[in-house]
């Protein structure tokens, strides 16, 4: 013990055998290969957005065009159709991820309670939804015809207003604090809003952050609920736009009458790059600020067992 609190105190590192550094430095080839998967067709179409149609048909692959050009983000601001897609994602997002977590939480702290009658019977109603459903055309039925939602944003909130899978990682981490916190507020007088909210809600960042992002993420990239649900343009999500950009985008731009510059053709190629782009990035901004959580979750999963 004494041995190896000196090898902690004096930062000393563990000695890996030859075949150990090579079994790792595979690891890192195989994740740096996976990781430029990833990201490479991203840099094509974000280098892509920048480029003429000339270019982007003769050559296959690109990061950095040779030929800059802002064509398809000037048809991106003309059109405004993309902003306001993007607001209306935005509006989704937000209310809608609020909304998922104030169902899920809610439900996984009476089932994360042992003392709960019938906490049993729930879950496995729980489990039931989560395997089984009513299908798509009476899920429809449901929303234009008995709760006439159609064209409004709720048809895209109620119908997912719990995920069963998100609301059991959450219930599992609820469960996982310890009962001698919510004992220790009882005796103080307190009962169970406040504990929910005071104690067990600030004591559970991690795991409300990474299923925020989860729900934020479904929420973005949805477009087939928006697509049955949704018939106004004026409340069309930026997925939807996207769709209807990338199928007709030749028209629109053939349409528009204004002059393209040097690429002497409407950017119909580029457009559906910088729409993919604009669609794309917000999403991506925000991770970076939920990271952190995605660490603290799995350093205490780990510390926990």
């Amino acid at each position: 013990m004494t041995k190896i609190k000196d090898n902690k105190a004096h930062g000393s590192k563990i000695k890996r055998s030859p075949g150990d550094q090579a079994v790792q430095i595979i690891l890192y080839i195989i994740v740096a290969a996976c990781a430029l998967v990833c990201v490479l067709p991203f840099l094509y179409v974000f280098g892509a957005s920048f480029a003429t149609e000339r270019e982007i048909i003769e050559r296959p692959f690109f990061i950095i065009p040779h030929d800059f050009s802002l064509n398809a983000y000037v048809y991106i601001i003309r059109d405004g159709a993309v902003f306001r897609g993007l607001k209306n994602s935005l509006i989704v997002t937000v209310v809608g991820t609020l909304i998922n977590m104030f169902v899920s939480c809610t439900m996984a702290y009476p089932l994360s309670r042992p003392y709960l009658k019938g906490r049993n019977f729930f879950m496995n109603m729980v489990i039931i939804i989560m395997l089984f459903s009513g299908g798509m055309v009476p899920s429809y039925l449901l929303i234009s015809q008995v709760l006439h939602l159609r064209n409004t944003f709720w048809a895209l909130w109620l119908p997912g207003a719990m995920s069963a899978f998100n609301m059991i990682i959450i219930k599992n981490y609820f469960q996982g604090l310890p009962m001698e916190l919510e004992e220790a507020a009882v005796i103080d007088g307190s009962n169970d809003l406040k504990t929910f909210v005071r104690i067990i809600l600030p004591l559970s960042g991690p795991v409300l952050a990474s299923v925020s992002l989860f729900y934020a993420v479904g929420h973005w990239n949805s477009y087939f609920s928006a697509m049955m649900y949704i018939s106004d343009s004026k409340l069309e999500v930026v997925q939807i736009v996207l769709r209807r950009i990338i199928f007709l985008t030749g028209s629109f731009a053939e349409d528009a009458g204004f002059d393209w510059g040097a690429a002497g053709s409407p950017p119909t190629k580029a457009v559906r790059m910088a729409t993919t782009v604009v669609a794309t990035v917000p999403i991506l901004i925000v991770y970076p600020f939920i990271q952190k959580f995605f660490t603290a979750g799995v350093m205490v999963g780990s510390v926990k067992g």
